[in-house]
């Protein structure tokens, strides 16, 4: 028990230590040079790893990109400074999944501790994005008594017009794509934030509501007993939790699914994230409840689904065909030894580190077997793209899905597959990810030597088995119908309603 308690003390000491270690690190200033060098190791990385390079961006224009930064940086910068200089240069490459990740201050066990007692300072708004403006479109909690539709003009005095511009040249979607952006910056616009300002324990808001100006002081509340009860209760994980993949951060469902009409006709199920985790048995027992009922239609909405496992989405889709397919391509990496480069004890602890020691070896043998070269080029053997049977409880009736700007990743693989088969009639606005695939699919993930910022990069050139578009751009819908903000605002939901129209022009006729 001596023993336990004193590599218990030591973790603690190693894990305080190496946090202090990492915020003097972040608010230390590098030299010009070393910037530079940091600038060349991530290209080079770049170049040796991520396939498809110059898919989107000529070589000569991105090597320009990188040249023309390395000019401007001619004094010393903190990581964070670095970051905002570096990012739109990989934001340009204009590959969805291929962005540095932003450096943050960390946060000791106890702060962490106190945060989780306190309510959020913006996260209890939800928000909309047009243009260069910002707007609250939900507060729940009545907060200041904020009307939704109110514009948030500025930031304790900073334009959020300023911020805007400046964290839209962060963000990319895959290829020339244009609705991905106001999506996804709504949802990081305050993580840029708190890594530029800290995790502030008031704000002042200026806002504009129906012509009229107001001023607004929000503060850090604690929560009280009875909201630390109900935290408690949401991380309980229940069989229905499980099914449904419950995220407590968001008090959601990552799943759902339900009936639309009394008969039974119309079943819709609603994925916010393909996680994968407990999808098999929700697919088995939708679908069974499905056929029993004799749906004769079926909706999927994967809108604002920024992807996740093609596992999953591959199971999804032997739900809706009656003979074999093939998911995906062969999905291309840059060389033999690429799977071996995905960082195996990244985030491990000790019990990890030493369970994962213990595995290595079979670890090893599998990556290093794992591809093979065809026509010059090397590809990964994965699951996806190989022939898929369908399932016995396949829907065979009607499908529509819905989509837009913020359905990414494994939801545009998904939907450009069920479009190209003409297995579904896609409703909405074009997709964030795009038509003809992407680059993600495993990482690894690197450092740059200096300034330490973390880079992920993609290995698999994930694309659909389809025929491709040559777009460059993301699924386009069948029926173009588009969401306003007052639409949000009032609940409403015109792209859902447009499709329920139809299917009652239909039984009419």
């Amino acid at each position: 028990m001596k023993n336990y308690s004193l590599i218990f003390l030591l973790a603690i000491l190693s894990s305080c230590a190496s946090i202090k270690r990492h915020n003097e690190q972040r608010a230390s200033c590098i030299p010009p040079e070393q910037l530079k060098e940091d600038v060349d190791y991530a290209y080079a990385k770049l170049k040796q790893m991520h396939p498809q390079l110059y898919w989107y961006i000529p070589k000569q224009e991105l090597e320009r990109k990188f040249d023309s930064l390395k000019q401007t940086l001619n004094e010393p910068l903190t990581p964070l400074q670095f970051y905002f200089k570096l990012q739109p240069v990989i934001a340009g490459i204009r590959e969805g999944h291929l962005s540095l990740r932003i450096p943050r201050k960390k946060f000791t066990k106890k702060e962490i501790k106190k945060f989780e007692h306190q309510k959020g300072l913006f996260s209890r708004f939800q928000y909309y994005v047009d243009g260069d403006r910002m707007y609250i479109v939900q507060n729940p909690d009545s907060i200041e008594n904020i009307k939704p539709g109110t514009e948030i003009l500025s930031i304790n005095q900073v334009p959020v017009s300023d911020y805007i511009k400046k964290y839209r040249g962060l963000i990319s979607s895959d290829g020339y794509n244009t609705t991905f952006q106001p999506y996804f910056l709504k949802d990081l616009f305050f993580i840029f934030y708190t890594a530029e300002n800290g995790l502030t324990s008031q704000a002042t808001l200026t806002t504009l509501y129906n012509g009229e100006k107001h001023t607004y002081t929000l503060n850090r509340e604690s929560k009280s007993d009875k909201d630390l009860e109900k935290d408690k209760e949401m991380q309980k994980r229940t069989a229905e939790k499980k099914l449904n993949d419950y995220v407590a951060a968001s008090n959601s469902y990552n799943r759902s699914f339900k009936f639309l009409d009394k008969d039974s006709t119309i079943a819709y199920i609603k994925v916010k994230s393909f996680s994968r985790e407990y999808s098999d048995e929700f697919y088995k027992k939708t679908f069974s409840k499905i056929k029993n009922a004799e749906s004769k239609y079926l909706i999927i909405d994967v809108r604002n689904n920024y992807g996740g496992s093609l596992y999953e989405i591959n199971n999804l889709y032997s739900y809706l065909t009656d003979k074999p397919f093939t998911l995906i391509k062969p999905s291309q990496v840059t060389s033999r030894d690429i799977p071996l480069r995905t960082n195996y004890f990244r985030k491990s602890g000790p019990f990890e580190y030493a369970l994962k020691s213990i595995a290595y070896p079979s670890y090893f043998f599998a990556q290093a077997f794992s591809t093979y070269k065809k026509d010059g080029k090397v590809f990964y053997k994965m699951k996806a793209d190989k022939p898929t049977k369908p399932n016995k409880s396949a829907f065979h009736g009607k499908v529509f899905v819905l989509i837009n700007g913020g359905s990414f990743s494994a939801s545009s693989i998904i939907t450009a597959k069920l479009k190209n088969d003409k297995r579904a009639t896609l409703v909405g606005e074009e997709t964030g990810g795009a038509n003809d695939g992407t680059v993600a699919g495993f990482y690894s993930y690197q450092k740059l030597p200096n300034s330490e910022i973390r880079f992920p990069i993609g290995l698999l050139l994930v694309q659909p088995n389809i025929d491709f578009s040559d777009s460059k751009k993301g699924v386009t819908p069948d029926i173009v119908v588009h969401e306003t903000m007052q639409d949000i605002i009032d609940k409403k939901d015109p792209q859902l309603d447009w499709i329920k129209n139809e299917i009652s022009k239909e039984n009419k006729e």
